[in-house]
């Protein structure tokens, strides 16, 4: 992201233009050739990195790296890319086999080439490091190596972006699904502010399905989900706009869905957009619509509130991000062959420990496990290991201090109406739907423990929840949607084309559709100050 305008950029590359502008990593060559894995041969295959053994580094060669973020003039980038020289051409070769190759590629040839005296020990961008945070081996299941990774800034650090010691005229990493104010921030100070009224300023919406990427790519539980969505839109815009005797907001769902969005609101998730068609039984007519669905609050403090104030929030989910602390799977849909993380905030206060324990939909007790909390501990995250199937429902999670509920939360296990893509059969349901095998989610067992925090298990819920495992087709979707319908809430709906429907609104006239108006995303031609808008 640039945080200075294209008029200066270019004026102090005009300037320099005989330069390169590269970042090295310091003085350690040795640590640095071991941090990098360059002394380590590496190969890609299948979406993976892998370490084959070890290997020399060339001699006569003085190995530099740093980041691979820099800015080459002509001339060079000409010699590296056509120059048929010992050196380009033994580097290159060295290279093919290497971990992160831009990291020293760029900075070796230079170094030991004929235009070393060009290369300037700064990439002219501000990186946003929290080594703490970024070097955890995140990135363990696509690379046999451990690195780091930088933070996306915040708010509290603009004014990193004013400093003047050292010309810098990029930054990262931003994320606007992390924090959009920041860029906002950042634009302001570059341009100026948008004019009053401009609306979509503190809106983000990210497309993460559409019609051409086929539902291939979607997972059984998320096309499961996205349908359930839609059809809690139609049930609103019939309860909302429905009058006896007419049909005309009356809908059908149709197909899968079109397109589905995150939409977020003051970096706040706000939930997902559906676009999905519907037949308007009216005029038997197929429309195009757009649900959006907000997900409940069900993270409660106990009441009346115990003494134990350290306790902010609890949630689970999916793909905990240990270095921007939050999870990946936005809106938490989990099915029945997820692993589930449990992840709780903490404010300041003295070292205690906590006691928090999963209940399944039938009140089984699926694990308790203890969790020391440091005084300065912010967050904590653990991944019990659950037998799984887990069983579809909701699921409680309590938090507990000295034996005494502080907190509790719910999360959702959906049934599948899709395998594979394709309508579930029964014998699959039954599969998925059953729960653990031998009813057990670990090794030991919990059930003491239900008279002690006054579950009991109810013999009618169990029964019912054997014969709901075997439901399939209509009868499984409106067991999935009295489900959803209990975690999540559909907002609006909308229209985004023609309808028969005279009060459903146009998705362009809303605040929240994706096709509401967002002048801070609009693109075209470049203007003569550089600008795209």
């Amino acid at each position: 992201f640039s945080c200075r305008t294209n008029d200066q950029l270019v004026a102090f590359l005009s300037r320099y233009r005989d330069m390169n502008f590269l970042k090295s990593h310091g003085r350690d060559n040795a640590r640095f050739i071991r941090k990098q894995g360059l002394d380590r041969l590496f190969l890609e295959c299948d979406t993976h990195m892998w370490r084959l053994g070890d290997r020399r580094i060339p001699e006569g060669i003085a190995v530099d790296g740093g980041s691979d973020w820099f800015l080459l003039n002509r001339k060079f980038v000409e010699y590296v890319t056509f120059s048929n020289d010992d050196l380009v051409t033994k580097m290159k070769r060295f290279y093919s086999y290497t971990l992160l190759p831009a990291e020293s590629f760029f900075h070796t040839v230079l170094e030991n080439s004929p235009f070393c005296d060009s290369m300037v020990d700064n990439n002219l961008r501000i990186t946003n490091w929290n080594r703490k945070l970024g070097c955890k081996c995140q990135y363990k299941h696509i690379v046999d190596w451990c690195g780091c990774s930088p933070n996306d800034f915040k708010p509290a650090d603009f004014h990193r972006f004013q400093q003047t010691a050292r010309p810098t005229f990029f930054a990262r990493k931003f994320e606007a699904v992390v924090n959009q104010e920041i860029i906002g921030q950042l634009d302001y100070y570059l341009y100026g502010n948008y004019p009053s009224g401009t609306p979509g300023l503190r809106a983000y919406w990210e497309n993460v399905y559409d019609e051409p990427d086929g539902v291939r790519t979607l997972s059984d539980v998320a096309l499961t989900m996205y349908h359930a969505f839609s059809r809690l839109g139609l049930r609103r815009a019939e309860t909302s706009f429905h009058t006896a005797g007419d049909n005309s907001c009356r809908y059908y769902p149709m197909g899968h869905p079109v397109s589905v969005h995150l939409y977020f609101l003051a970096d706040r998730f706000q939930g997902f957009l559906i676009r999905h068609h519907a037949t308007n039984l009216a005029v038997s007519k197929l429309e195009t619509l757009e649900t959006w669905v907000m997900p409940k609050k069900v993270f409660k403090i106990a009441s009346p509130p115990s003494d134990f104030g350290r306790l902010q929030f609890s949630e689970i989910g999916t793909d905990w991000d240990a270095k921007e602390r939050l999870f990946r799977n936005f809106g938490g849909l989990l099915g029945p062959t997820d692993e589930p993380i449990g992840m709780q905030k903490w404010g300041k206060g003295p070292n205690v420990t906590v006691t928090v324990i999963w209940v399944d939909p039938v009140n089984v007790i699926a694990a308790t496990y203890d969790i020391l909390i440091e005084s300065s501990a912010e967050f904590t995250h653990y991944k019990p290991p659950l037998n799984l199937p887990l069983r579809p429902g909701v699921w409680t999670i309590k938090i507990l201090h000295h034996w005494v509920q502080v907190a509790e939360t719910k999360f959702l296990v959906t049934p599948l109406t899709f395998s594979n893509q394709q309508p579930i059969k029964q014998e699959e349901a039954l599969k998925y739907h059953s729960g653990p095998p031998k009813n057990t989610y670990m090794e030991q067992s919990f059930q003491g423990l239900n008279p002690v925090l006054n579950i009991p298990i109810s013999a009618a819920r169990v029964d019912q929840a054997k014969r709901n495992a075997g439901l399939v087709g209509t009868r499984l979707e409106a067991w999935v949607d009295s489900l959803v319908s209990s975690v999540w809430s559909a907002v609006d709906i909308c229209s985004t084309g023609p309808t028969a429907c005279p009060v459903m609104q146009g998705c362009t006239q809303t605040a929240w559709s994706s096709l509401s108006p967002d002048p801070k995303s609009e693109l075209g031609p470049v203007k003569p100050d550089g600008r795209l808008r």
